[in-house]
This record gives structure tokens, C-alpha cells and sequence, in this order.
């Protein structure tokens, strides 16, 4: 099955596709196994929450190494920087062009944990988004370039490259996943590919739809991949079988781990390890949304299981490990945002048994979340006229 060409196995699975061709990306949950839940807490009885200003589509944040200075995406394709000490708020000038609508549009932004630039020197900066191909067809790129900063001023990006594209690009506005997320020896870039609601190419080694890439950090495949030898395999790929991944993070011990959305049901937090096999589209712990059933986990021991599942979903943004000082107590935990669950999720993930240990309500969707230089969480809500919040203890 997994050498079959693309379009023939495409087509094997040409009816159970449609079942999810116009997935809402917050889903109602399905039957299916369903995690002990965790008390949920009013986020303003657990937290100061400082408002910080508004953004439209706020897709992902991310601090310039060693400044007060925080970088946001935003869907539509702007760059907003936030200076976090005097709430100075402007545009960052060179993003790319991107194919938005439904899902797509501008995403990740990250930077190489491996420079060591003056924070208020030229830095390279990494992005993801949508990209545009031909006869309505559309993929996931991610591109590497040059930040500038003046020093107390604007911020410039130059020579933005592509270093990678998704493939094959196909026709939708779905799962394109495109996070980013570097080794903790900076050696290597692991970037999120999703299924783009397609489904078979997922088990399909011949191309990068519903997968983990591993690749150097311009964009190479990087050397001793699983299937770097496989006849007809993409010697990018260190893990596949996956779906819509919208978090893709280190945790403390230098484990990689990934968080999907399900279908109607099942969304998961998977601990990633080279050449496994995640299962989708042909187990879940969802269902399809027209309510046909998929087969669970428990009756395919040759694909990973989750570590956690949820059902009813939490329908995730993103998430990170936490590693800061100010929650002391959460240290080396995951911490999710969540957009059908409206609020901050919190996972312990040491020994064998992750599992959901508290939920935040927040009352909005929530899109992102990421840890401060002190320590603080900053929240961006989702849509427009999104809020970005400012999260500390009380």
C-alpha cells in the first residue's frame, strides 16, 4: 500500500475523503475514548490578565531572542511587532505573498536557537504560509530570511527564500499544519505537514501530506532520516500517518511531540519518534463527520497511539513546554491553547501516563500561546479584533 503511485492511492480512498472535505477546523466531538477531564478553573479567578491591545487572525508569536520585542502573524499576511515594554505596536515590512482563505494564509514564524546575533543586529527569521500553485492548487511553504531591527524602532525582513514546499500542492483550503519547530541541538528543522484534508496521501510515502519533515536548517533533507534509503520514499520524512498537527514542540528531555485535530472527535497529543506511523486516516479515535465510523487505535497495534485523546475535542491552536519560573509548579509541562474549548489546557507529560492535569476557561477562542523572557504566558484570542493578553500568576 505505501508504494502505490499518489493518484491511484488517492483514489482508493476517493469516497471516505469527501466524509471530511469541509471540516469546520473547530469540530463536534464523536463518541470515541475520552480522557479523565480535569477541573476547570475561571481563567480571571486563576490569573492576572493584563490586555494588551487587538490583531486580526492572529496566527502565531514569537519573541526576538533577547529583546522585549514580540513578532505576530497574522493570516490575512501582515507582521505585527509589539514592543512589550512601552506597547509601541508596528508593522513588520516583507512578508510573503500568501494563498489566504479557510485555513491558509500567513503562519508559523520561529528563529534558529543556533544564532548568536546582537539582538539588535540582522538575525535570519523563519516563516510559514500558504502558497499559491496552479489550476487552484495550494500547499504549505516555509521560507527562511533576514530580520533587521533599528535600534527603538521598525523591523524589516530581507531575502526571504523558499526553503521548502509541501507536495504535492492540491486543491482546498485545509490542514496545511506548516508549525515549525527546531532540535534542541539546533541542528535540525522539523516542520508540520498537514493531511490537507486529502486523507490517503497520509499513508503514502511518495509525498510530505500527513507528515513530519526533518530537514537541516536550510531546508535539506537531513541525513539518517528513516527512509532516506526506501525506493520511491520521501527522504524528508521522520514520521507520517498524521492529519491537521497545529503544535509541534521539544519538551525538556528532548523528546518531540505533536498535537492534532481529530475529525469528529479524537484529537491528540502524540510523543513523535523516526519512521512510525501515526495511523490517520486509517484509525482514530473521531469518527467522519457524516458519522460514519474509522476504526480506533486499540484495533491497529501497528500504528502509535496517542498519548492523550480528547472527546469531546479541545480543538488546539497550538502549544508549548513550559520552562519559565514565574508557574513553578508547571515546569516541563505542555501548555494548549484551545479554540472549540476556549481557554489554556495544561498537560503533565513526565513518566509514562501524560495526561490532562487543569483547563483555564477563558471564554474566547483561544489561537496561541507562548512563554515570555520572564516567564509570563502571552495569549493571542482568535478572529478578528482578536485580544492579546498578557498572563501572569495572581
Amino acid at each position: 500500500m505505501l508504494n502505490r503511485p499518489f493518484p491511484s492511492f488517492l483514489a482508493s480512498l476517493a469516497l471516505t475523503t469527501t466524509a471530511c472535505a469541509a471540516e469546520p477546523e473547530d469540530k463536534q466531538a464523536a463518541d470515541g475514548a475520552t480522557p479523565s477531564r480535569s477541573s476547570e478553573t475561571d481563567a480571571a479567578k486563576a490569573f492576572t490578565i493584563a490586555e494588551q491591545g487587538t490583531l486580526d487572525e492572529p496566527w502565531a508569536m514569537a519573541f526576538i531572542p533577547g529583546t522585549q520585542t514580540l513578532l505576530v502573524t497574522q493570516k490575512a499576511g501582515s507582521i505585527t511587532g509589539w514592543d512589550t515594554q512601552t506597547g509601541r505596536k508596528f508593522t513588520v515590512t516583507g512578508a510573503p505573498e500568501v494563498a489566504y482563505g479557510g485555513q491558509g494564509g500567513l503562519g508559523d514564524i520561529a528563529f534558529d536557537p543556533a544564532d548568536a546575533s546582537d539582538p539588535q543586529g540582522p538575525r535570519p527569521i523563519y516563516l510559514s504560509w500558504a502558497e499559491a500553485g496552479g489550476n487552484d492548487t495550494r500547499g504549505a511553504a516555509v521560507g527562511k530570511g533576514t530580520l533587521t531591527c533599528a535600534p527603538g524602532g521598525d523591523c524589516a525582513i530581507s531575502g526571504l527564500q523558499v526553503i521548502w514546499r509541501q507536495t504535492p500542492k492540491v486543491t482546498g483550503q485545509g490542514h496545511y499544519s506548516h508549525r515549525i519547530a527546531f532540535s534542541p541541538d539546533a541542528r535540525h528543522l522539523f516542520i508540520a505537514s498537514g493531511d490537507r484534508q486529502k486523507m490517503a496521501p497520509a499513508q503514502d510515502l511518495s509525498n510530505t501530506l500527513g507528515t513530519i519533515v526533518r530537514l537541516t536548517r536550510d531546508g535539506k533533507p537531513a541525513p539518517g532520516n528513516p527512509f532516506a534509503e526506501k525506493s520511491g520514499a520521501s527522504p524528508e520524512i521522520w514520521s507520517y500517518g498524521h492529519r491537521n498537527i497545529l503544535g509541534l514542540a521539544f519538551d525538556g528531555q528532548g523528546q518531540l511531540w505533536d498535537l492534532e485535530h481529530g475529525p469528529a472527535g479524537g484529537d491528540e497529543l502524540n510523543l513523535v519518534e523516526p519512521g512510525q506511523n501515526y495511523g490517520w486516516p486509517l484509525v482514530s479515535n473521531g469518527d467522519h463527520y457524516d458519522g460514519k465510523p474509522i476504526p480506533r487505535h486499540a484495533t491497529g497495534p501497528q500504528y502509535v497511539a496517542p498519548a492523550v485523546s480528547w472527546t469531546p475535542v479541545i480543538a488546539p491552536g497550538n502549544m508549548i513546554f513550559y520552562t519559565g519560573a514565574l508557574f513553578p509548579d508547571w515546569q516541563g509541562q505542555a501548555i494548549i491553547s484551545g479554540l472549540m474549548s476556549e481557554g489554556l489546557v495544561r498537560v503533565a507529560v513526565d513518566g509514562n501516563a501524560p495526561h490532562e492535569a487543569a483547563r483555564y476557561r477563558f471564554g474566547k477562542r483561544l489561537r496561541a500561546v507562548i512563554q515570555g523572557p520572564d516567564g509570563a504566558l502571552w495569549v493571542a484570542e482568535d478572529g478578528k479584533g482578536a485580544r492579546l493578553l498578557k498572563v501572569t500568576p495572581r
